[in-house]
This record gives C-alpha cells, structure tokens and sequence, in this order.
C-alpha cells in the first residue's frame, strides 16, 4: 500500500516542473531594498496563487509608516488554510524584499536563468526559493485529501532586510496572526534554532568647515570620527574572549559598514555620518551591550574642542532562542530530513539575525528551515551570481510536506501526529 509519504514525495515530484517555473516567476519581480517598492511582487504572488484556488490577504502597511522608516511600499501576505477544529496553526513564512544585486554578475540577477542544475538569480536562496519550498509542500500536503486538523498559513512578508519590523513583526502587532509553530525561510540543509541578536547605530560627527589652506579655522569631524573608529576597533580582541555556549554561534562582533561625509577635496569636514553594525550572542543583554557601546563612542571625542556627536539607533533585533516547542519542529524537520537525504541534518545557531525572531519574542515557537545547499557560502546569497540547485529545492518541499504531515494530519491513537498537538 502507498503510504502518505510516499503520495506526497510523489506529488512534488511530478508537479516540479510547475515548481520551477513558479520560482522563476518569483525571483524575476525586483524587490531592491533599499529602496523598497515591494507592493508589486506581493500583487505579483497573490495573483499566482490565486490560479490555485487560494485567497491571499493583502495587508499593506500604512505609506506615512513606510515613508518614515526609509522605504517606499510594504504590502505582506497572509493565506489561511484552515481545516477541522483541534489541531495547532503552523505558519510558514519566507521574505520576499532583498539586497541590490551589485556588480559582477554572470548571469542576469534578475533573471531566473536555470544552467547546470541551478537556477541563478537574486533571492534564488535567500529566500524566494522557500516561497516555492512552502507554496509546494502546502500543495502536496492537501492533494492527499485525508482529513487534517489545525490550520496551515502561509507569511510572505517584506520587510527582512531592514530589519522585519514592518514585516512579520507589524502583522503581529496588529494581532492579524498568532500561531502556534513557526517555521521560516532557510539558507542550508542545517536547522537554524537561535541566532545573534543585531544593534546598529548612525554616529553623526558635527565639526566646523573651515578652508582646506587654513585648518586651524575648522574643526575637523573626520579626524574626530577616527578616533571613535579606533575605539571601535580596538574593542574587537576583547569581544574574541567572549564565547557562545550555541553550537554555531562564536563572538560577537562590531564593524562600521559605512562613513560618509566632507563637502570637498580641499575643505575641512564639518560633518561625518557613519553606520555601525554589532552583533551579539544570545547570552549578552542587548540592553546593556547598546549602553556599553554607547559610551565607548562618546569616550574617544569627550573634551575634542568644538566636536559634538548625535547617536541614533537604527535597528535592535532580539536573538533567537529556542522555545517550548522547539524540539518537535526539530525532531518532525530531523526525521523527515533522514528519509529524504539519508542523512542527519544539525540544528545550530548561527550568527546572522532573521525576523524570525519577532515569533519567538512572542513566545512563538521558531525555527529557520527551508531549500538551500550545506553551507551558505555554496549558495552565493546576497553576492553575484545568487543561486539554489533545483535538487535541493525539491528536497525541501519534500521535507517541509512531511512535517506539515506530522503536525496536521488528523490521526487517531498514539501515533508521533497526535503527541504534537
């Protein structure tokens, strides 16, 4: 007898094809962020699913919000698919805005061009392959047409890369969605359990111009910014001392990404703007770690001779931290993982920040798993030539699909289904 497993497997094998082109269709709609326009794509994927059978809730975000936090248009999408009373509401949720692609590409970023067994593109990886990855276990899940209980949805949101707060974050605090487990999009075979938490900063440098020939006329914000960047810097081998107990994760870390300022060549600059980024493992106090920044950044320039600083936080995610219920998404993704792949897949931190966070800051249940290679660097994710083997991207709608399974199925008796709930 052909078992659900095997119907499903089956199902997502004969339906790839759809699978793909679904995915090209995906990844060739930009989404640069910035500048972030991202309303188009979400009418783009509503549309798509729409062909089957399938309602997505548009829920834009208001303009004067986006506007405000420096992008142009946010609209997530929520698709309920709900099935008898008594069981858990599983949410999958993948982003759809991303980084400019850049420079050196050999393909084109945007285009979905499939070569050797990968399609390339940006976000062919990280992460508008899982929207193929959870639109197609979904799919095969009810194509089994046995009874399921709970409720499936599907978040597409847009909002990851600055910082998801107007992503999955805003549709929670709009109270538009409390589920149960949470499983959101992946970059690798590994499963990810809990992740750095992430503080960046503007540090603006206010001097005097004064005229490049007389120096002494100006006070110069560059020379200022120096000093806070060697203070900076100079903190990094005392960050390598500190160690994280989650396997994956290592120190924490602290970079300026970017400096801006000066009027011209031969002018003093009166003003300097750089963005920090600090990374902190999921033992350190946000809290404490921004005040501690903080006042290393005022200590380099305190008593500097007409220099002022302003100090403004751009962003403060959270680290992700296993939760009660953790576990049965690691075990369900785990055992399923071994039937698929033949082999055991680890679950680990890492040291990026996803907005899967603000589930488990709700005290959702969270983890990161969707198509991807066995390490990120293979992928090219966020860098040229961003690409996904369509091999691996069948392989996680297979295991995706199976874990829907074992949280959904209406089973009777004491089967690993029923222990779920």
């Amino acid at each position: 007898m052909t078992t659900h497993a095997e119907k499903i497997t089956a199902w997502i094998d004969a339906h790839f094809d759809e699978e793909v082109a679904f995915l090209q269709q995906v990844v060739q709609q930009p989404t640069d962020t910035p500048p972030g326009n991202n309303a188009p794509h979400a009418e783009l994927v509503a549309q798509l699913l729409q062909a089957y059978g399938w309602n997505a809730e548009q829920h834009a975000v208001p303009a004067d919000q986006v506007e405000a936090y420096g992008m142009q248009s946010i609209t997530n999408l929520i698709v309920r698919r709900p099935y008898a009373e008594g069981g858990p509401t599983v949410a999958l949720n993948a982003h759809g805005d991303v980084v400019p692609p850049g420079d050196n590409w050999t393909y084109p970023p945007y285009g979905g061009q499939i070569d050797g067994g990968y399609m390339y593109g940006r976000a062919t990886a990280v992460s508008k392959g899982d929207f193929a990855t959870y639109v197609f276990a979904a799919r095969a899940l009810e194509a089994l047409g046995i009874p399921l209980k709970g409720q499936l949805e599907l978040h597409f949101t847009y909002d990851e890369e600055f910082g998801g707060l107007l992503g999955p974050g805003w549709l929670l605090e709009q109270q538009l969605t409390k589920p149960d487990f949470v499983i959101a999009a992946g970059f690798s075979y590994g499963i990810v359990t809990a992740h750095n938490a992430c503080l960046q900063l503007e540090i603006t440098v206010h001097g005097k111009s004064g005229h490049g020939s007389m120096p002494e006329t100006g006070h110069d914000a560059l020379q200022a910014a120096n000093k806070i960047l060697n203070a900076i810097y100079g903190q990094l081998p005392e960050l390598k001392k500190i160690k994280s107990k989650v396997a994956g994760i290592d120190s924490p870390t602290m970079l300026v990404g970017r400096i801006d300022g000066g009027t011209n060549t031969n002018v003093v600059p009166g003003k300097v703007i750089m963005k920090m980024d600090r990374r902190m493992i999921p033992e350190e106090d946000p809290v404490a770690v921004e005040a501690q920044v903080r006042a290393l950044i005022e200590d380099a320039v305190r008593g500097e001779p007409g220099i002022r600083i302003e100090i403004r936080r751009l962003l403060l995610s959270h680290a992700l931290r296993p939760l009660p219920g953790s576990e049965q998404l690691v075990g369900s993704l785990q055992k399923n993982a071994q039937a698929i792949l033949g082999e055991t897949i680890p679950a680990v931190g890492t040291p990026l920040y996803a907005d899967a966070r603000l589930y488990g800051e709700r005290g959702i249940p969270a983890v990161l798993y969707g198509a991807g290679p066995r390490t990120v660097p293979e992928s090219n994710a966020k860098k040229a030539d961003e690409r996904l083997a369509l091999d691996d991207l069948r392989k996680a709608s297979k295991i995706v699909a199976l874990t829907l399974l074992d949280f959904l199925a209406a089973r009777q008796g004491g089967d690993h289904a029923a222990g779920i709930r």
